[in-house]
């Protein structure tokens, strides 16, 4: 486990490089396959995960990193959502702002900030290490940007990860 957090931790530094070197990964182009694995693993559930991110949207940072981050954050919302879970990816000037939102039960809000810091759970029966969330507000905030968690309009929760964009040529 202290391998696993020495790794990501040493991994999200070395983002900050990676940011200024013109790096560009398309938040489309990420979805395609974490959408076909989900929906093959939450089968039996007929899950259902839909993904608005137009092709033009990219993150100005490594393709790996975006993939963790969006990863761990559908990952999340497919394990508690009940039927529905959905990503949203719009340009906000200088950022790009993906949502994720599920039909789960959603995260109490005195939970919310907690679950961001390492080994925190809001649901200590469910499968997991608490270290997702913790790695996405890492390297998101290596990359100058920020995660935050909500009540989704879909009735669970909602992640809100803002990170810089990079104009697609």
């Amino acid at each position: 486990m202290r391998r696993q957090i020495d790794y990501h931790l040493a991994h999200a530094r070395s983002a900050a490089s990676a940011a200024s070197s013109g790096a560009r990964a398309s938040i489309a182009a990420s979805c395609e396959g974490f959408v076909r694995t989900l929906e093959r693993i939450h089968a039996e559930r007929d899950l259902s995960v839909e993904i608005d991110a137009p092709a033009s949207h990219a993150f100005r940072g490594q393709r790996e990193d975006l993939d963790e981050m969006l990863g761990n954050l559908l990952d999340n919302a497919c394990k508690r959502s009940s039927a529905r879970v959905r990503l949203t990816c719009s340009r906000e000037g200088e950022r790009i702002v993906i949502t994720v939102d599920d039909d789960g039960p959603g995260i109490e809000p005195l939970m919310r900030e907690a679950v961001m810091w390492r080994g925190i759970r809001a649901d200590e029966a469910a499968q997991g290490s608490g270290l997702g969330l913790a790695i996405v507000r890492d390297l998101a905030e290596t990359y100058g940007g920020s995660i935050s968690l909500e009540e989704s309009p879909m009735g669970g929760a909602r992640a809100r990860l803002t990170l810089p964009a990079q104009d697609v040529v």
